[in-house]
């Protein structure tokens, strides 16, 4: 490890599929009732970038959490302080056996840039070790600096995109190890 871990910390990065307490944040999985939330933090983030939601497209996969995500053989979880209050998102969307999509992994700003991100990734990589996948695909784009920085560093590696759009024109791969 590159650093050390308290036994707490290695206690939550234990945790798998239940809910997890980091500090005074619950990691859960979602369900169709949080669905208005999670629409609500996805729309809000990327107008803070000047992006556009996409509930004919792109974000209509958040119009049934549970058929999308979890009962398609993915993930969905939330972010959340300990008063309910949304502050975070990410799913797995399988796209076949082997590889499934890093989906909606968006934080409100409060939570940013505290290290949540790196241990929402390590959650997800193993999540779909667990799942049986074997990579890791995500969609970005460039205006998402900080973001793409985090992507990168975690071991995320760029592959070619055939369609930009106005929310893509990125793409990376992140090979699972056993």
């Amino acid at each position: 490890m590159d650093r050390q871990l308290g036994t707490r910390a290695l206690a939550e990065r234990a945790t798998a599929f239940k809910g997890m307490i980091t500090d005074n944040l619950i990691i859960r999985e979602a369900t169709n009732r949080d669905r208005k939330r999670v629409v609500t933090l996805v729309s809000s983030v990327l107008a803070e970038f000047d992006l556009p939601f996409e509930s004919d497209s792109k974000d209509a996969d958040l119009e049934d959490i549970e058929a999308n995500y979890l009962f398609s053989g993915g993930i969905f979880e939330i972010i959340e302080d300990r008063e309910g209050n949304l502050l975070g998102a990410y799913g797995l969307f399988p796209l076949d056996e082997n590889i499934c999509e890093l989906r909606k992994m968006y934080f409100m700003p409060q939570i940013r840039g505290r290290g949540l991100g790196r241990l929402v990734l390590e959650r997800a990589a193993g999540h779909a070790r667990r799942l049986g996948f074997r990579s890791i695909m995500l969609e970005t784009i460039s205006v998402l600096q900080q973001a793409i920085r985090l992507y990168t560093s975690f071991g995320f590696v760029p592959i070619p995109i055939e369609h930009p759009s106005a929310r893509v024109d990125q793409r990376y791969i992140f090979e699972l190890t056993e």
